[in-house]
């Protein structure tokens, strides 16, 4: 695995690179040899934000982690990259005992069958239904808004495509667009 290490408001120095990468190596049997990883390390008001992207099969796995320490926030970063990379293998292989083509195309990254549990990776509680109605992504926002949730779906009024406007952490708003 190669790693792309990028400091914002920080200077990243020799032995920071080191502490990255030696976080990283426990990781890294995960992932193909040819896998790229982005590290964002930033620091902001005394609070170290580490920001994980490693793009994967037309996927992306991502973790974003807070903390006083950086070492602390590396180490909750890579957590959370080894607990989604494994439910992906995990779903992964389940989809590989069902269709026999996407086995070959898929084959480098799944996991060995005596990791894996029998127990489902995700459990569906509750299914709502609702009304896709054509509006404008503003209008899409003061709705949610209006509903109190994160995120709501909507028909786009302009291209008649399904949208969804999303609340960000920082209390900005996202749109996301389908693309084929």
């Amino acid at each position: 695995m190669r790693y792309n290490i990028i400091g914002k408001n920080i200077d990243v120095w020799d032995k920071t690179k080191e502490m990255v990468e030696k976080k990283m190596e426990r990781i890294q049997k995960l992932f193909p040899t040819e896998a790229e990883a982005t590290i964002t390390l930033s620091l902001e008001k005394l609070v170290s934000t580490v920001e994980v992207t490693i793009p994967l099969n037309k996927r992306l796995i991502r973790a974003e982690v807070q903390d006083a320490d950086m070492t602390a926030a590396m180490d909750k970063a890579v957590d959370i990259l080894e607990s989604q990379i494994v439910r992906y293998k995990k779903r992964m292989r389940t989809k590989a005992r069902n269709a026999e083509n996407f086995l070959q195309e898929y084959q480098s990254i799944l996991v060995p069958e005596e990791n894996l549990d029998e127990e489902p990776l995700y459990k569906i509680k509750r299914v709502k239904r609702f009304e896709v109605k054509p509006m404008d992504a503003e209008e899409a926002v003061m709705e949610m808004e209006l509903i109190g949730h994160n995120f709501f779906v909507f028909r786009n009024g302009d291209t008649d495509e399904v949208n969804v406007v999303y609340k960000r952490k920082d209390g900005s708003y996202g749109l996301i667009e389908p693309e084929y």
